[in-house]
């Protein structure tokens, strides 16, 4: 049912106003006025689903009473009734906000039927479109909310990276002075040691002579410690530099070879080599790649109780090479897999662990790949034993004289 409110002066006009919209069949509940101060009242005591006012009335006229609604935020439907169609004070109530206007000698069923559901459907559409705004003007104060939250966020992880990357940077120059000044007195140690062991006619006793000979042997292993971490210290400073030069692969791979070989035999691990190359010259940096290969091996024996390691080193295409690092070793969960290349990760992390180690080698193994312009992968199951592929270019960037280039930062 609406709810219609008749504002006229004059009973007969206000009838006949009921009487042709009754006429229309539509369900309408009338509620009347006789002048501006009762109608103000009415309207902000109701709702209404429409108003039919008369333009003359006897405080203020139509035009004010539309004037003041629109003012004070009034949106309901306002239809003028004039008692003769005059232009101007039909545009002046339109610019005022009537919604439609209507001469008294046209009020039909018909007429006041058709202005009552345009004026209505035009008032939801507009309320429809209000509401539409206004959800958006939420929506946009709430994304301007969260850009601002968001921003702030931002700020705050920019503000927390920089003292991150200052804390990395404090660390990594904490590990590089630290492990230099502890390689110093560490070789002052091993040398002695080897003095001592060097003399033909010393008095050192049976006893005496295993107890340097564990300090030469100690010391060599803590050495290397040392030197694993000073190497992560300049590869995570950024300061690592490549030496490219011009070397035969296959010299590099059996000196190598040769070096863990001996550990190999005190395990009982048979070490073999297969080298599947019609040209076995490359450029690149030969001490890294000792390096590379020399670790991925000692890993091998390390991690291999019996059986057998292989290297076996082939051309994928001919700027293409593989060096492959086979073993029967403990092998890998799929899970292991994940952070095996991750800087102080390991296998197992207690202290009373089988494997001792840094955690640092394979992450700078791959930083040294990678520096090589190169990629390291694993293949691995556990109980069956690993292979770690690295793939290398053939040549790199060489201008015939020993070429440095700066190894990004480790991540």
């Amino acid at each position: 049912m609406l709810n219609i409110l008749l504002v006229d002066d004059e009973d007969i006009d206000r009838l006949a106003v009921r009487q042709a919209l009754d006429a229309t069949g539509l369900s309408i509940n009338y509620v009347e006025a006789c002048d501006y101060n009762s109608a103000i009242a009415l309207i902000d005591r109701e709702t209404f689903d429409c108003v039919f006012l008369d333009y003359c009335l006897p405080d203020k006229d139509g035009l004010s009473l539309v004037q003041d609604l629109r003012k004070a935020g009034v949106k309901i439907p306002l239809v003028v009734i004039t008692a003769h169609g005059n232009e101007q004070v039909a545009v002046a109530l339109m610019k005022a906000g009537a919604s439609d206007y209507l001469s008294q000698d046209k009020i039909s069923p018909t007429s006041l039927g058709r202005i009552l559901q345009n004026a209505i459907r035009i008032y939801q559409a507009e309320q429809q479109v209000e509401l539409a705004h206004q959800q958006l003007r939420q929506t946009n104060e709430q994304l301007v909310r969260q850009n601002q939250e968001l921003a702030q966020q931002r700020q705050q992880i920019q503000r927390q990276n920089l003292k991150l990357k200052e804390l990395s940077k404090l660390k990594s120059q904490f590990l590089a002075t630290t492990s230099h000044e502890l390689r110093t007195p560490m070789n002052v140690i091993i040398g002695f040691a080897q003095m001592l062991l060097l003399q033909r006619h010393g008095s050192l006793t049976l006893s005496q002579l295993k107890m340097v000979q564990c300090i030469l042997k100690n010391g060599n292993h803590l050495l290397s410690l040392l030197s694993e971490v000073l190497d992560f210290a300049q590869i995570e400073a950024g300061a690592l530099e490549l030496k490219a030069e011009e070397f035969n692969i296959d010299q590099v791979v059996n000196s190598t070879v040769n070096d863990v070989r001996p550990l190999a035999l005190q395990k009982g691990l048979d070490l073999s080599i297969k080298i599947q190359l019609k040209n076995t010259s490359v450029i690149n940096d030969r001490s890294r790649l000792h390096k590379v290969l020399k670790h991925l091996l000692m890993n091998a024996v390390k991690f291999t109780k019996s059986g057998s390691i292989w290297v076996n080193v082939y051309e994928v295409e001919s700027q293409r090479l593989i060096i492959d690092v086979e073993d029967t070793g403990i092998g890998l969960s799929q899970a292991e897999l994940d952070y095996i290349f991750d800087a102080f990760r390991q296998v197992d992390q207690t202290i009373t662990r089988q494997y001792p180690g840094t955690g640092l080698g394979l992450a700078m193994t791959k930083s040294l790949v990678q520096l090589m312009q190169g990629k390291i992968t694993v293949e691995s199951q556990v109980g069956e034993g690993s292979i770690f592929r690295v793939e290398l270019p053939r040549y790199i960037s060489y201008s015939g004289k020993l070429t440095e280039i700066k190894v990004p930062a480790y991540n």
